[in-house]
């Protein structure tokens, strides 16, 4: 039988490139360190789901991934790949899958990459990140210790929370406790960004939102943190932080957003723990916005003046995981808006106690009641949740 040269030149190459590939392959892994992570990163699937319950069709829901209707809710199915890219930098993604009135919807939640060997404490952060301001915004849903998001977060930052393109550099400082100095700059555009140039055709007040380009620095969103820690004594810590936003608003040519926040974190654990259980902690956030909202003339012909709207709120929680495994919370929340075209985003508050069970550290099971009262409705909304979570793969631990 007779083989063409060109046949026979295909075989040997099919046998001898794996093993050149292969030789490539381990000289760069000597070569460039850590180089062999590029081809293996972390990468896990975690899934959020939810049955509801509601006393009203209507309720007090509104975060994007709050479980809003009785029966079933897919809350969140994110995919996350991380791994070290050199001695330099590491990244990270974050793919969300969900469903939106019915139609299948993925989104880019976080895709950044961030710096490990700058000299003098110093960290960079770039590409597409959750706005580290305070404690939960920064928090991806499966990390919640509650069913829903705090009503000040969802007024303040929206639905999905503030999240956008951008970038940010934070220092630790050299003292002898824990102090860290962030601040970002983000884009301040879109529906991650509601307090700010938000989205061409939306509303705030019933002022129209107006596409807006960039023109100064102001249009950008600019954020700084500062977070300290320190140890009360050998069982006890206790975190502090305090952020401040500013940006232009979409309302006018000259309005602008500002909102300020303290948090706090307090966890007490004993010398002795079975894998970390018994511990309790509190932990608390506050806010307050000032939205100058510029003058506008509806299509009806009705003038709305130039108005400053001030917005606060607050939540506090406590946990305690009294057993392993097991771990109770109860949650307060208060909010205090002047949009009065929404009983969701006016003067209302939220009771919240729960009970979770994590039958390993890759799924959980929780049990929740919202006692949800609204100055605009006459009786409160009560809703019952039971959550479910899992998580494959690998997936980094959660920030202290």
């Amino acid at each position: 039988m007779k083989i063409s040269f060109s046949f026979f030149f295909i075989i040997v190459l099919g046998i001898v490139s794996p093993v050149f590939a292969q030789e490539r392959f381990a000289a760069a892994s000597q070569t460039a360190p850590n180089a062999t992570q590029r081809f293996n990163p972390d990468i896990s699937l975690n899934g959020l789901f939810a049955a509801a319950y509601f006393s009203e069709p209507e309720n007090l829901q509104f975060g994007a991934h709050d479980p809003s209707d009785r029966g079933f809710t897919l809350q969140n199915l994110e995919l996350t790949m991380s791994a070290t890219v050199d001695p330099y930098f590491r990244a990270e993604g974050h793919l969300i899958f969900g469903f939106e009135e019915g139609e299948s919807i993925v989104e880019i939640e976080e895709a950044h990459m961030t710096t490990l060997a700058l000299p003098y404490g110093l960290q960079l952060m770039a590409g597409q990140f959750f706005t580290r301001f305070g404690r939960l915004n920064p928090q991806h849903p499966h990390a919640w210790d509650f069913v829903d998001q705090a009503i000040v977060n969802t007024l303040m930052f929206g639905g999905d929370g503030l999240r956008n393109p951008g970038v940010q550099i934070s220092a630790l400082l050299p003292l002898p406790f824990y102090l860290e100095i962030l601040g970002s700059v983000q884009n301040a555009k879109g529906e991650t960004a509601m307090s700010f140039l938000s989205s061409n055709g939306e509303t705030f007040a019933g002022r129209p939102i107006l596409e807006q380009a960039v023109n100064e620095a102001e249009d950008m969103l600019s954020m700084g943190r500062l977070k300290a820690s320190f140890d009360l004594s050998e069982t006890l810590t206790a975190v502090a932080g305090t952020s401040h936003l500013f940006a232009s608003n979409g309302t006018g040519t000259d309005t602008a957003t500002r909102i300020h926040g303290i948090d706090f974190f307090i966890k007490w654990k004993p010398l002795m723990t079975d894998h970390g259980w018994p511990f309790v902690s509190l932990q608390g956030e506050a806010m307050q916005r000032s939205y100058e909202a510029g003058a506008a003339t509806l299509d009806d012909g009705t003038t709305l003046p130039r108005e400053t709207f001030e917005t606060e709120g607050f939540y506090i929680q406590s946990l305690y995981g009294f057993k392993r495994r097991w771990v109770a919370g109860l949650r307060y929340d208060l909010a205090d808006a002047t949009d009065p075209a929404d009983p969701r985003t006016g003067d209302r508050w939220r009771l919240s106690p729960n009970l979770s069970y994590y039958p390993s550290e890759f799924s959980k099971i929780r049990l929740q009641y919202n006692y949800d009262r609204s100055d605009d409705l006459a009786d409160p909304i009560h809703a019952v949740f039971l959550q479910y979570e899992f998580t494959i793969g690998a997936h980094a631990a959660h920030s202290f």
